[in-house]
This record gives structure tokens, C-alpha cells and sequence, in this order.
């Protein structure tokens, strides 16, 4: 699976593993990325995504996609995510106004 991620910012850290001689060896943690389909009730929508299992569970306490991304700073999204936050606003404000 690749890991690049549609939300939530985390990397590979790199770094030693050091044994109990202290030998040490080069070592990569990656993230624990999962694919997801998340629905947009705002816009009646299923939307697939490869997120950590963090975020995921930060979706859950918001209270579903459109909560999360209405709460989430624009800065930390990437570019179609970014777009998604967009719609799911322009439709929130369309639907408080009617």
C-alpha cells in the first residue's frame, strides 16, 4: 500500500534499532495507514481514503467526515481534501440558510 496520505500529516520516522550491546541498525516505523471509504451526509457521498488509524478515530469522536473536516485547520489537508472541506462548507451554509 503506498504511503501517502490524504489526511493527517504522518511520515515514516527513521531512526536505530540499539540491541543490548548496543550494536545498532537503521530502522523505519511507518505509520499504521488504512484504506477507508468515508460518507459525507452533507453531500450524500462515499469518499475513499487512506488515513491513519488516529485520524480515523479522531473522524469518529467529531462525529463523522463532515463534522471533522468543518473542525480540521485548512493547513493540514492536503489539496483534494482541501476541496472536499470546501463543498462540505458551501453546502452546511447553503442548507442553515434555507
Amino acid at each position: 500500500m503506498t504511503r501517502k496520505l490524504t489526511m493527517g500529516g504522518k511520515a515514516p520516522q527513521t531512526g536505530y534499532r540499539v540491541s543490548h550491546s548496543h550494536r545498532r541498525t537503521k530502522h523505519v516505523w511507518l505509520p499504521n495507514i488504512q484504506k477507508r471509504s468515508l460518507f459525507s451526509m452533507a453531500l450524500r457521498q462515499s469518499f475513499q481514503m487512506t488515513l491513519p488509524t488516529e485520524t480515523l478515530r479522531s473522524v469518529d469522536k467529531a462525529g463523522g467526515l463532515d463534522n471533522f473536516l468543518l473542525q480540521i485547520d485548512t493547513g493540514l489537508l492536503n489539496e483534494p481534501m482541501r476541496r472536499l472541506q470546501a463543498r462540505i462548507r458551501e453546502r452546511a451554509t447553503r442548507e442553515a440558510t434555507a
